[in-house]
């Protein structure tokens, strides 16, 4: 009976020694685990800086010559249309005899006056890279197309003289007189710089689009 009590006590006192062994060592683990915990993250963080500085984002900057190919298969960038109207006077025979011979006609004309860049005309001396920055000299703008409307425009008035049916050629002598004159009247009205303007806008974005982060655009 006695003996039975030793083992009975010396059980009871393994299990509670054990139990208290497994409490100091999940406390300590805990306690292990806080201390460590911000060094842990201090490492992690100077681990990801580092890959960072070893392993940069890398800046891709397509090559100018490549991009000149790639713009001129733009060709004409129309960047600019004008709608105008005219009115011109054609007149033949008009001194003296004018009301027996002469020939008088007032013409309307609408027309269209087109104007951009010739992208064809780029060379690779056109184009520079420098410190990321593509530098650009387009081609001056030009009018591309500057045409009446014929079915807009008409012959407002004419006047003949008593012994004449009129110069079968007159007509066609004011239409083109107009494209000129239309022509005209846009360049004075500052096409040409409208034109350009646009054209470094848009070609600034498709620039951009393709990988360079800042164009500037040389005269």
């Amino acid at each position: 009976m006695n003996s039975t009590r030793g083992w009975v006590l010396v059980i009871g006192i393994l299990a509670i020694v054990g139990a208290g062994m497994f409490l100091i060592s999940d406390n300590l683990r805990r306690v292990m685990q806080q201390t460590l915990q911000p060094v842990q993250d201090s490492a992690g963080a100077v681990s990801t800086r580092m890959f960072e500085v070893l392993n940069p984002t890398p800046t891709i900057l397509p090559d100018p010559v490549t991009i000149i190919h790639d713009i001129r298969s733009l060709a004409r960038l129309e960047t600019v249309q004008y709608s105008i109207e005219k009115v011109i006077t054609a007149e033949v025979g008009q001194g003296l005899f004018g009301v027996l011979f002469g020939d008088r006609l007032l013409f309307v004309a609408h027309g269209t006056v087109i104007a951009g860049v010739d992208l064809g005309k780029l060379t690779p001396e056109d184009l520079r890279v420098e410190n990321n920055v593509l530098f650009v000299r387009l081609p001056p703008a030009e009018v591309f197309i500057a045409t009446i409307d014929n079915e807009k425009s008409y012959v407002y008035d004419r006047e003949t003289g008593l012994f004449t049916k009129g110069n079968i050629n007159l007509e066609t002598e004011a239409r083109q007189a107009a494209e000129r004159a239309i022509a005209e009247s846009a360049l004075e009205d500052g096409i040409l710089e409208t034109a350009k303007t646009n054209a470094q806008a848009f070609l600034s974005l498709l620039l951009r689009d393709l990988g360079y982060p800042a164009v500037i655009f040389e005269e």
